[in-house]
């Protein structure tokens, strides 16, 4: 078996020593903990590359989970923030600039009338909940299976698939996936596999005139890039409409990334609420929760609360000003998704010369990769399949210069700035990554 490649992550080692003294797993954030030791951390990052305090450099298909659309340090989009910056930061009042980022993003996505501001993903859908149930007297709701979100505890609950065998008949538990959610919570949350038409009518034929909302990502954007069909999201619409349910697209991911209008746009379905987030700033934190007039006018004295101190911040509006008029107006997401098309090529000749099965999920802008003939189009499937050569594979990947996330549930994301060398690398990368990963494996065959 070939030596594993030579990278250096001292510094990164000596600095989680440290940092956990005074943070939680040495992180900010859970899922920035990789092992005690390869939790990375990152001096700058520029284009579609990061680089960390080892002086390593990766191509970077995490994005911080998406929202470097454009690449690290867009010069455009920094620009703009500095501008921001001359207005004065929060007062807790309003900027004209409010008005004129909520125009480009109704011109940008059909059915969207009128645009509240939040600070994050899990702000923005938290606040979508709280208005579908202010607007329909409800409280119940409907989740898919492999969804995530955001980290807020009406949203934290899955389908226990590793403890569920499909000869028992039943579903799998709907189970907390975190400790501290409290137990009663449970009995709102109602959850269905993605793609199950017939489920999906049979749970609004049941609960369908208490729910207030249905939740749906069409592209789980924290489940591989697992994609509801068609037919699946028309069908939401139509039951939505009969029993009176809210629909809530979240496009916190999917946002200004799979198209200018977002994933409904794709899907020709508008939604009475609709989030986004994390595309629309290029990194700056900032978060939308738009809809049809009718409902979003619910968010007033007496209907449903909504603020914050920081929202629609004048950094991170005048980022998200700059970003969606380069999305909107120049060819940034033909050229994401051009890119993103040729790595999955490239990728699959790899894959194809050694014979090994594999399939995509997903979207060119943030795609899922799967060993198997075909991928997986439901939770369920995703999660008793095997996706050890996936986890095995992008441990090297990381030791040979290119970051995705450590296990395949994260989808790999495209950036504006991912360019012809960027391509190169990751596929030499990806070559040696393979074999090291089909090494693996056949010596512990031998073992």
């Amino acid at each position: 078996m070939r030596a594993a490649p030579r990278r250096s992550i001292e510094k990164s080692n000596a600095q989680f020593q440290k940092a956990l003294k005074r943070l939680p797993l040495g992180v900010a954030s859970t899922f920035r903990y990789w092992g005690d030791d390869r939790t990375i951390y990152v001096d700058h990052g520029k284009g579609g590359r990061i680089w960390d305090i080892d002086g390593n450099g990766y191509v970077d298909y995490r994005l911080g989970y998406g929202p470097a659309i454009l690449g690290y340090a867009d010069d455009r989009v920094d620009a703009a923030a500095r501008r921001g910056m001359e207005v004065g930061g929060v007062f807790a009042l309003s900027t004209e600039r409010e008005l004129a980022v909520a125009d480009r993003i109704a011109k940008m996505v059909p059915g969207v009338d009128l645009v509240r501001y939040s600070n994050s993903g899990t702000e923005a859908v938290m606040a979508a909940l709280r208005l579908a149930r202010a607007h329909t007297g409800r409280d119940s709701y409907l989740l898919i299976e492999g969804a995530y979100h955001g980290l807020f505890d009406a949203a934290m609950w899955m389908a226990n698939v590793e403890e569920w065998s499909r000869r028992g008949g039943g579903d799998p538990e709907v189970v907390a996936y975190s400790k501290g959610i409290p137990q009663e919570l449970k009995t709102l949350a109602h959850l269905v596999p993605m793609n199950d038409l017939q489920r999906l009518e049979d749970t609004f034929k049941r609960h369908g005139n208490d729910m207030a909302a249905m939740l749906i990502e069409p592209i789980q954007g924290n489940c591989c890039g697992i994609s509801a069909s068609g037919d699946y999201v028309r069908l939401a619409r139509k039951l939505c409409d009969q029993y009176g349910v809210l629909l809530i697209i979240d496009e916190v991911k999917t946002g200004f990334r799979v198209a200018r209008g977002g994933v409904q746009s794709l899907h020709g379905v508008t939604p009475d609420i609709c989030t986004f987030a994390k595309a629309m700033a290029n990194g700056y934190p900032i978060a939308v929760v738009a809809g049809r007039e009718e409902v979003m006018r619910t968010f007033r004295y007496g209907g449903a609360a909504h603020g914050g101190t920081y929202t629609a911040h004048s950094v991170s509006l005048a980022a998200a000003e700059e970003c969606l008029r380069i999305l909107d107006e120049t060819p940034a997401l033909e050229t994401l998704a051009k890119y993103g098309e040729n790595l999955k090529a490239g990728m699959s000749r790899i894959l194809n010369r050694r014979g090994i099965v594999h399939s995509y999920a997903g979207h060119d802008s943030m795609f899922g990769l799967f060993f198997a003939e075909k991928a997986p189009d439901n939770y369920r499937d995703w999660k008793t399949s095997d996706y050890s050569f996936y986890d095995q594979m992008a441990y090297h990947l990381h030791d040979l210069g290119v970051i995705c996330e450590p296990d395949s549930r994260e989808p790999w994301f495209m950036c504006e700035a991912h360019d012809a060398a960027c391509l190169e690398d990751t596929l030499v990368a990806f070559e040696t990554a393979v074999d090291m990963t089909l090494e693996h494996f056949e010596a512990e065959k031998r073992a």
